[in-house]
């Protein structure tokens, strides 16, 4: 490792780190060299990320028609199909660009009657696993048919969502108290609730009890309802098994109407491995979003790691947050699975009992750039948004501004303390319980980090 006699903030406050002190400076220059290639590029990291501006389906006044691209590197041919074309597989061949980009375009003269509000669709992609009719990366729709269960694309453009009159800022909120919540299970009744209810019956009832915010889980569209939404397929894509991207957008205003905050739990930690579904293989390569080979696995999870260390990944996850951010108007994000991003071996096994143990190798530098570059823009985009990193290893610097040498989080969710409680109610009497244990539980947090 490079040495460097740069004395960061977050180790002149606890002399504990200076030991490690080498591989944090290390580390913040990973991000400020990440950073000053990203503006020299692109002007600025907001702008940098507008992925979903230039991928998926856009229109363009000038040739009045619509372009539809999608990132494919590895693929030998691709195809785009739908209703608008009788679903006939290979007749809308897309073509290649230098940078993998595949595209086709669509003029308003011949689609425009076809290609229209609702309207499905699907790429049908030949690469090194075969020929495969995929869901793209970029789609902003998905929906499932009630009969085939299969998932299929859709073509969204209902027009602009009025929000008017939405000029509500989480700065105003003052301290948090959030109630986490899953949309479809906030019913009493039997099925899966929806957006609607979700707005009608329960945002009065979360504000009536106190709370100031609302977090959402498994927005984003995933195929396996039993996992809590935590394997993501489409991740541009809110789940429409709870109702239409507007009925979210309704959710989010009235919760704003009500002086309460929305923070999206964000799953940027893995994805699902599903070929039908999914982003997995999509240009038929094992290494489109992940790592080749097993390197590319979650194994705990069942599930798919991303390559945070390429640059169109890290393009892909960021353009990501700006989306959520500037089209649905969340206040904020609750990071989801953090130790399994910071660490090669995800954390596991590990009791991290000394600062050592956090800087043996181990971390996985890209992911933390990653994660550091996420928390600028989410705060440039919107300065009083909230970030939250559920993370059980106590990683020094998370929750730390990014110029004192911290990844730049607003908060740390210690997941240590609810699982603690658990454990008591659930193996211990109550005459069992040791109150230095519970205070030491408690307490036992850096103190800098919020």
């Amino acid at each position: 490792m490079e040495k460097t006699t740069e004395i960061l903030p977050i180790v002149e406050r606890d002399e504990w780190l200076r030991p490690v002190a080498d591989a944090i400076a290390c580390r913040h220059r990973r991000y400020l060299d990440k950073l000053e290639a990203i503006e020299h590029s692109a002007g600025s990291l907001v702008d940098y990320a507008n992925g979903y501006r230039y991928f998926g389906w856009q229109w363009d006044e000038t040739l009045d028609g619509w372009w539809f691209r999608e990132w494919l590197p590895g693929a030998h041919d691709v195809y785009i199909f739908g209703d608008f074309n009788n679903w006939q597989r290979t007749e809308i061949r897309m073509h290649r660009d230098s940078a993998g980009v595949w595209s086709a375009f669509f003029p308003a003269a011949m689609y425009r009657d076809r290609l229209t509000h609702g309207s499905l669709y699907k790429i049908h992609v030949h690469g090194d696993n075969g020929w495969l009719d995929r869901i793209p990366a970029y789609a902003t729709r998905v929906v499932q048919d009630e009969k085939t269960k299969d998932y299929t694309a859709q073509f969204w453009n209902p027009g602009p969502f009025d929000w008017k009159g939405d000029c509500f800022d989480i700065a105003q909120v003052g301290s948090l108290l959030i109630y986490e919540a899953h949309v479809g299970m906030a019913q009493e009744r039997e099925g899966v609730g929806t957006y609607r209810e979700f707005t009608e019956k329960i945002l009065p009832i979360i504000k009536r009890d106190g709370y100031n915010a609302v977090q959402l889980m498994a927005i984003a569209e995933h195929p396996y309802y039993g996992s809590f939404g935590y394997h993501v397929s489409s991740l541009f894509a809110p789940s429409s098994r709870f109702g239409t991207p507007e009925e979210l957008k309704g959710l989010i205003r009235r919760a704003h109407e009500l002086g309460l905050a929305v923070i999206m739990d964000l799953v940027h930690s893995h994805y699902v491995r599903n070929l039908n579904e999914g982003i997995n293989e999509l240009d038929g390569t094992d290494h489109l979003y992940s790592p080749a080979g097993p390197a590319g696995d979650q194994p705990h999870w069942d599930s798919k790691l991303f390559d945070y260390g390429k640059p169109q990944v890290e393009h892909f996850l960021l353009s990501n947050i700006k989306y959520w951010l500037e089209e649905y108007r969340f206040d904020g994000f609750r990071f989801d699975g953090v130790t399994s991003m910071l660490y090669y071996d995800h954390g596991l096994g590990k009791a991290f009992g000394s600062y050592g143990d956090y800087y043996d190798g181990n971390e996985d530098t890209n992911a933390i750039t990653y994660l550091t570059l996420a928390n600028k823009l989410i705060h440039e985009v919107n300065p009083h948004a909230i970030t939250i990193a559920e993370e059980m290893s106590g990683m020094p610097g998370l929750a730390l501004k990014v110029k004192d040498g911290g990844m730049g989080f607003d908060y740390r969710m210690a997941m240590g303390i609810p699982d603690y409680w658990i454990k008591v109610l659930k193996e211990r009497k109550d005459e069992d319980w040791h109150p230095t244990s519970i205070f030491w539980e408690l307490t036992n947090r850096r103190s800098d980090e919020k």
